[in-house]
Formats: C-alpha cells, sequence, structure tokens
C-alpha cells in the first residue's frame, strides 16, 4: 500500500515526508520536485516567509541513479528561517525559556484545541505543526505521484476558480489552456480580468489587516474506469479524495464534480448519459457533471474535485480571544502570515488529490516495479476494450 508520513515543525530545521510502497524503477530526480515547491511558494498576497524560504528537495533515500528503488524514500526540506529560530524551536532542555510564551489562542486556527487536548501552556507547542508549512511535504509527494501518473498517460493540474467572491470565467477553455493560463497568473487564475480585481482586493484587505479564502479547482484526465470500488464505504474514492482534500490546512468544503449544485437540479438534468465509442471500443460519458466518479469508481471521464478554503486565521488586526494564563479577554495573537494563500492551496490541493490518485492505481495495477504494473495496466485495458 502506497502511503506516507511527514514530521517537522514550521521553524523547526526541515520538514520531512517518507514515502512507503513507491514501487521500483520510476525516474525520479529533485528538480522535478523543486519545480513543484516553487509553484507552491507562489502567489499574489504571501507574506514574508517565502521571501525566506526558498524550498528545496534532499531525496535521502530510496532513489539511486535517478531511479526508484522500491525501498521507503525520504524527501527533507530544510526550512531557512530556522538560523533565526534556533534557541525558541531548540530541543535541549537548557535551551528553555528563550521565547516568551504565546497564549492568545488565534479563532479559526488549532490554537486552543490543540492547547486543550495536549495541556500546553504554550500555544506555540500546537501551531508550529497545525502551520501550513507542513503542506511542503505534501507537495513533495504529490510530485512523486505525478511521476508514476505520467507514465500511464494521467495528468493532475488545478487553479483557482474564485477568491474573495470573485469568481473566474473559464467557459470555453480546454484542460491545458486552463492551466497555461493560471500558471502565468499571480494568483492561479486562468480569467486576467478577474486576477485584476482579486489583485485589488488583496491590496485592500492587506491594508485593513484582513485575509481572504476562495475556491480551487483540481482535475485529473487519462484515468482508466475503476479505480476504487463500490464494495466498501472506505474503499469509495470519491471518499477518500474528500477526505485528502478536507485534511489540507484551511480547507472547509471539498466538491466531486457538481457537488452542491447537483441537489438544486433534477435528475434529467444531473445525471450523465452513456454511450459507446465505436472506434476506440470504450464507453464515454455525454457529460461529466459526476466528476468522474460513479459508485465510488472513476468513470474514465476527468475527475474533477474543488475545494473551498476560508480566510487565514492570522489576521493583522486581530480578533478577541482569551488568555490561556489570566483568562482575560485579549486581542489574539499575531503570527507572520500571508493575506491570501488560495493561489498556494490550489498547488497543494493538486498534490493530495495526485497521490491519492496514485495509491488507487497502484491498488488496481500493484506491482513492484513499474514494469509489472505497466503490464498489469496494458491488460486490464485491453479486458475493458473486449468487453
Amino acid at each position: 500500500m502506497l502511503r506516507f508520513m511527514t514530521a517537522g515543525e514550521s521553524h523547526g530545521p526541515c520538514i520531512t515526508a517518507v514515502l512507503d510502497g513507491f514501487p521500483a524503477g520510476v525516474p525520479v530526480d529533485a528538480e522535478r520536485i523543486n519545480r513543484e515547491l516553487a509553484r507552491r511558494q507562489m502567489g499574489y498576497g504571501r507574506g514574508r516567509r517565502m521571501a525566506i524560504e526558498k524550498d528545496q528537495v534532499e531525496i535521502r533515500s530510496g532513489v539511486r541513479w535517478g531511479e526508484t528503488m522500491g525501498s521507503p524514500i525520504t524527501l527533507v526540506i530544510e526550512n531557512q528561517d530556522w538560523k533565526n529560530w534556533e534557541r525558541q524551536m531548540s530541543p535541549l532542555a537548557q535551551d528553555s525559556g528563550q521565547a516568551k510564551p504565546v497564549t492568545r489562542p488565534r479563532p479559526g486556527h488549532a490554537d486552543l484545541a490543540g492547547a486543550l487536548k495536549f495541556g500546553h501552556r504554550d500555544v506555540r507547542n500546537v501551531l508550529e505543526r497545525a502551520s501550513a508549512r507542513e503542506t511542503v511535504a505534501r507537495v513533495a509527494v504529490g510530485a512523486l505521484a505525478k511521476c508514476l501518473l505520467e507514465h500511464f498517460g494521467v495528468f493532475v493540474g488545478g487553479w483557482v476558480a474564485e477568491i474573495g467572491g470573485v469568481v473566474a470565467s473559464t467557459e470555453g477553455l480546454d484542460f491545458p489552456e486552463l492551466l497555461a493560463r493560471a500558471e502565468r497568473s499571480k494568483v492561479r487564475m486562468p480569467d486576467p480580468q478577474a486576477e485584476e480585481e482579486v489583485v485589488e482586493l488583496i491590496d485592500r484587505c492587506a491594508k485593513e489587516g484582513d485575509t481572504l479564502g476562495g475556491v480551487v479547482e483540481t482535475r485529473a484526465t487519462g484515468l482508466p474506469p475503476g479505480l476504487g470500488s463500490h464494495t466498501q464505504w472506505d474503499r469509495k474514492l470519491d471518499g477518500r479524495l474528500a477526505q485528502a482534500v478536507m485534511s489540507v490546512q484551511s480547507v472547509k468544503g471539498v466538491e466531486i464534480g457538481l457537488g452542491f449544485g447537483a441537489a438544486r437540479k433534477r435528475g434529467s438534468e444531473v445525471h450523465d448519459e452513456i454511450g459507446f465509442d465505436s472506434e476506440t471500443r470504450e464507453f464515454i460519458r455525454h457529460s461529466n457533471n459526476a466528476g468522474g466518479t460513479e459508485g465510488g469508481m472513476t468513470s474514465g471521464a476527468p475527475v474533477v474535485v474543488r475545494a473551498a478554503l476560508k480566510p487565514i486565521s492570522t489576521l493583522m488586526r486581530p480578533l478577541r480571544s482569551v488568555d490561556l494564563v489570566t483568562k482575560e479577554e485579549v486581542k489574539a495573537a499575531i503570527e507572520r502570515s500571508d493575506v491570501c494563500a488560495v493561489p498556494a492551496g490550489a498547488v497543494i490541493v493538486e498534490a493530495v488529490v495526485a497521490f491519492t490518485l496514485g495509491q488507487a492505481f497502484l491498488e488496481k495495477f500493484g506491482g513492484d516495479s513499474l514494469v509489472e504494473i505497466r503490464r498489469n495496466y496494458e491488460g486490464y485495458l485491453r479486458q475493458v476494450r473486449e468487453f
């Protein structure tokens, strides 16, 4: 089974991911991962932290001479800001007291719930791990999943659909053009007019000490039908995608296909009619309102996932809170933060979708090497075409 864990704090020495179950023989290079990490750092409205960091991955195990070996892969991304926090985040007992405790939890963050859960009087013990800095590891893992999927013609990409109520117009744009426009945009929006409005909105919120959320969309093309399963609740692919996306910091809602929009239409307007292409001998859908899944399995149509990200919890004009020690009303703590991280969120959601699809792909066509997986995959495609 393909799985991973991450470790590290926002201002600790590094963020680490260990990926297990990745097959042998997949070409991998650090620069491919670094390109994905650079995409995560971009976006208008990011804070000063992104000016400090230049995320670069170090592959410490599982890859030899540019190919995976089938053993666990360790990815390490150093935190450049660690040099400014060595005493404050030191693991050594003698460095205790080198930083003032954070006792004013921020509404909307993990601060208070985490402090109560673990018994911490210093909220920094919670916020350092709860920080979205952790997602740098998930983007690195997602890059490896893309390396695998692209060998089989599966491509995963995403963009920003909405920020602060400003919606990008994407009508008439195909998948490659959407991605190309998003890559050229300061806010990863494929609509220049919407981008201009959003930049002005971000500037206005920055002056007001406020933050912005939005909606991102991810699509995956080239997937065969049958990934996932209808047989058990925890094997349904749409459920697994929703859980993976909901685990991303700030995400508060997930839609697949029409999502909530399907609830406002009649069945005749929602369900994707089935056809058959006699040339390719493939069953097709005449629309894709279901977002590429039916009954917890891929249908063969593109998988479409949207995520709603709430505004960042740290406000430069902080909201009301209560001091953990004195229990008196105070203004919430201020941590260095972004005005808008939705463009980064698009890259992160893209990564977790790629990993979840890679996981399902290996479950279906499982093998210990790329050669073995390809044999299983091609045999399945023949079976489907001869159905």
